[in-house]
């Protein structure tokens, strides 16, 4: 066991896709230790292994070689159903895309994870703290694509994960939105203290991390801290 802090821990954890006859090397020998509250910015151009890292983090992948685990949790040699657990009890995902069910309201599409949360909060609860309280019985199509991914943030946090891993959570918006969805993820990573990772080809959002992981050729290349974080309202792209 690492400090009772550390809540993320990997070591030489390494990546290989094997794509027909090539084998691609996603990450390569990454060490990397994330503390229970904080805001991580990965960041890096395509390909650099951003999203390998962070669905390994988040159970999705499976590394192949390393160890990476989350506070007590080994996350190289769990079982299918080990990961299933896992991704259940402990972790919050935002995409670029919303996922969001047409047929279902912003409150029930919130409400699907909650049958298989062990502490759910209300829905109502989580789309307050997305600031969409007044759109509870509203369908996603008549929803902007900023409020829809309020309500993605919403439904991740629902189950009140300890992590929130979000791949270009503002990809698919423009400046204006992105910057209210960031203020969105920011609120919940100081409000309820949920350690965030974010990844981001946009250097911009670096400010408002306490670290900023810089990713090159599946490798950490470099980390900056900022001992003087921005609020993303004062974030500018």
């Amino acid at each position: 066991m690492g400090e009772p802090d550390i809540v993320f821990q990997a070591r030489d954890l390494g990546k290989i896709y094997q794509m027909g006859e090539v084998q691609v090397r996603a990450l390569e020998a990454v060490d990397l230790d994330i503390r229970r509250g904080e805001f991580i910015v990965l960041l890096g151009p395509s390909g650099s292994g951003k999203s390998t890292l962070l669905n390994i983090l988040g159970g999705l992948d499976r590394p192949s070689s390393g160890s990476a685990r989350f506070a007590d949790h080994e996350l190289v040699g769990a079982s299918d159903a080990e990961l299933t657990r896992y991704r259940r009890e402990h972790v919050g995902f935002v995409f670029q895309f919303y996922n969001l069910i047409p047929s279902l309201t912003v409150r029930e599409n919130v409400e699907l994870v909650t049958d298989i949360a062990h502490d759910p909060m209300p829905a109502a609860e989580a789309l307050r703290l997305v600031g969409l309280e007044e759109r509870l019985d509203h369908f996603p199509s008549q929803l902007s694509g900023g409020e829809q991914q309020r309500v993605a943030i919403a439904r991740a946090i629902v189950k009140r994960p300890e992590v929130l891993l979000c791949d270009e959570p503002t990809g698919a918006l423009d400046y204006v939105t992105g910057k209210l969805v960031l203020e969105v993820i920011e609120r919940i990573n100081r409000e309820l203290g949920t350690t965030a990772i974010v990844i981001t080809h946009n250097a911009a959002i670096a400010g408002m991390a306490d670290r900023v992981l810089h990713l090159g050729g599946g490798r950490i290349q470099s980390v900056d801290v900022n001992t003087n974080k921005i609020s993303p309202s004062e974030l500018s792209w």
